[in-house]
């Protein structure tokens, strides 16, 4: 792939650096660093593997100049100075330069700190009166404590709406100073750029939508952008060594119209005051999409919710105006698409952000002509971690977040491995054997690869998820695996092996009830494979992930949709950057959602269930259909060992009793391969 990506891996100079190539790895939360913000193990390792892959610039998210409550990396003291420099020399010995993005948030830090802190008291008080024996003093400060936490969090929901309006000229004083103080100290560890986050609160400030003030720092764009323009010049003279850029955060527009972001500004004001950031000195111009939507899929979209990089022509004119390079991101995938955006002229730089976590190898695979591992834009092992605190793991890398303890070992001599099976988990394992050096064949008894991600692909926007599969197509030959369609491998020939890693996989079920073998009863696997066509009113059982998917399927054929679920709501599987979109067809099209609520029978009509009130009383529900798909989960499939003498390892949705989401399907499959 060399001769197809020289622009991707060409130099460039951006303010006082060189970077070796346009690859960069855009600021992302991920949950790695230490309680106190400090860089710890796991975040040094992270950031050292994408170095080792190549990447040429690498900026660190949302590190915070003050110690905020936020989990995120913070910068606040010098004691804090030694792990980012330690950050800083991992990264140098494989040739990237490191970036830190400050922000602040857009609340009274102090303030709600000090609210904090003043419930953390009063319950530590509570805890030494009980074990005193002080039930009452216990009591009071419990109740002081929550009182406190609660008044904590009223003030941090009003500031998240208001501060940027009512924060004092001393407040956004101590604020530019706190982040100058920071960049000095990344100075001092021999940080590389400040990227400076013009989202949140700096972002915030510049937004005609969220930014009501009156002084020089509302109104007019001018000073809307003002007191952005003075954090870039304290960052300057903090640390004139650093290279300095500017995340601008854009407003797009929804293919309805509506505004997509709050915070930044819309497209014709983000060129203006990308011209203004010029004449301010910024090196570099990154354009982004604007947040402050309460939803992150709006800022890091997940598969077929927008075009790929739907931000670049914002990104086109800004370059067309400016002097210094501008850089893109959002869903640009593939090398390719990198390329060409390069090619144009469109931009300078390319962030490959979730696409880096999913292969940190993007830039020595460009070289090499090695298939890079395209990412999903699933969010799930990402974007749905950060939203719930936990850290990002990209569901088809295992070694993503584990850089320090996990990767692929060297063989242990010259061993022949069979793996049975061709969906992901068969198809991961037989790339890390092969990895390791191993001989491998892989036996698939259809015609076909890629198991459940057939189906998977079947709903509407969830094409994309065949890049899981279409990598295996690519990479496995040129690994030198050998892949038997139409072959079920029987024991004789798994016997020829050192080792055999089974994958088969699951087959759907349907509940016991009365009528459930009906002719017009099917289970979502044939809807989504096309195998069996329903029409009309359908009711579909189950509202988990499958089920919500086949839902989604119907509706786009034009089918009247009830959905049936034990559980108190549908979709729980499902990203929450794209719930909202499910929710909102759901409501439009008219789709019931019967939760709570228990079939009990099939007839004719349609299906017979019963509702559990709050109260836990049952009351019956009919529920008039033509069709009924059943979508109520999956059970592994047997594989017969009888007569197999050689180790045998079961990995994806066979391996044990429940079945394994993609995610999980990957890590068992990985981690199998890696221990033969």
């Amino acid at each position: 792939m060399a001769a197809s990506a020289p622009k991707l891996l060409e130099p460039i100079k951006v303010g006082p650096l060189e970077l070796k190539n346009r690859i960069m790895f855009p600021p992302l939360t991920t949950g790695y660093e230490e309680r106190d913000g400090s860089i710890g193990a796991r975040s040094l390792a992270f950031y050292e593997r994408l170095a080792k892959g190549g990447v040429s610039y690498i900026v660190v998210g949302d590190v915070a100049p003050v110690m905020t409550a936020s989990p995120t990396p913070k910068l606040a003291t010098d004691a804090q100075i030694p792990t980012f420099k330690a950050l800083a020399d991992a990264v140098h010995k494989h040739g990237a330069k490191l970036a830190l993005q400050l922000f602040h948030p857009e609340y009274d830090v102090p303030g709600v700190g000090r609210m904090i802190m003043g419930s953390m008291a009063a319950a530590k008080a509570a805890q030494e009166a009980k074990a005193a024996g002080d039930e009452a003093t216990f009591a009071a400060k419990m109740t002081e404590s929550g009182e406190i936490r609660k008044q904590a969090y009223a003030k941090l929901h009003h500031d998240m709406q208001h501060f940027v309006t009512e924060a004092t000229v001393e407040q956004l004083e101590d604020i530019k100073a706190a982040i100058a103080a920071s960049a000095a100290r990344a100075q001092k560890a021999g940080v590389d750029a400040i990227e400076v986050h013009g989202d949140r609160l700096v972002g915030s400030l510049c937004s005609a939508t969220l930014n009501h003030r009156t002084d020089e720092y509302g109104g007019s764009l001018e000073n809307r952008a003002r007191y952005a323009l003075e954090v870039v010049a304290a960052i300057k003279e903090a640390a004139p060594e650093l290279m300095v850029e500017y995340k601008l955060p854009v407003i797009t527009v929804n293919a309805d119209g509506t505004p997509r972001g709050k915070g930044g500004l819309l497209a014709d004001e983000a060129c203006e005051f990308a011209v203004m950031l010029d004449r301010a000195g910024v090196d570099m111009i990154q354009v982004a999409q604007a947040n402050h939507t309460g939803n992150m899929g709006d800022t890091i979209p997940p598969m077929g919710a927008v075009p790929y990089n739907w931000t670049l022509p914002v990104a086109e004119r800004v370059k067309s105006l400016v002097s210094v390079p501008v850089a893109t991101v959002g869903r640009v995938v593939s090398v390719e698409a990198g390329e060409k955006i390069l090619e144009d002229g469109s931009a300078d730089v390319i962030g490959y952000g979730r696409s880096l976590l999913c292969d940190p190898d993007i830039a020595l695979k460009a070289a090499s002509g090695e298939p890079i591992r395209e990412c999903l834009n699933c969010n799930k092992g990402c974007v749905d971690a950060i939203q719930n605190r936990r850290y990002i793991s990209c569901v088809l890398n295992a070694e993503n977040g584990d850089e320090a303890t996990i990767s692929i070992k060297p063989g242990e001599g010259s061993k022949k491995v069979a793996v049975v099976g061709g969906g992901v988990a068969g198809l991961e394992a037989a790339r890390v054997a092969a990895k390791r050096g191993y001989g491998v064949t892989l036996y698939e008894a259809s015609d076909h690869l890629g198991g459940q991600i057939l189906l998977a692909a079947a709903p509407p926007r969830k094409a994309e998820i065949m890049r899981s599969v279409e990598y295996y197509q690519k990479v496995l030959p040129l690994l030198g695996v050998s892949v038997e369609l139409n072959h079920a491998a029987g024991a004789d020939e798994l016997n020829a092996f050192d080792a055999a890693i089974v994958a088969v996989g699951a087959h759907d079920v349907r509940i016991p009830v009365p009528g459930s073998d009906s002719e017009k009863v099917v289970s979502s696997w044939d809807v989504l494979s096309g195998k069996a066509e329903v029409s009309g009113r359908v009711a579909v059982i189950g509202g988990g992930l499958v089920g919500t998917e086949t839902a989604e399927y119907l509706l786009a054929r034009g089918c009247q949709v009830a959905i049936v679920e034990m559980l108190d709501k549908i979709a729980s599987g499902e990203s929450g950057t794209i719930l909202p979109t499910i929710m909102a067809e759901f409501a439009a099209k008219g789709v019931e959602q019967h939760v709570n609520t228990r079939v009990t029978g099939i007839t004719d009509a349609g299906v017979e269930a019963v509702h559990k009130g709050d109260d836990g009383a049952e009351s019956p529900v009919s529920i008039p259909c033509d069709y009924v798909v059943m979508a109520v989960g999956s059970k592994a499939n047997a594989f017969d060992a009888s007569g197999v003498t050689v180790p045998v390892t079961y990995v994806g949705d066979c391996a044990g009793e429940r079945t394994a989401d993609i995610a999980s399907a990957i890590r068992s499959a990985y981690h199998a391969a890696n221990e033969l």
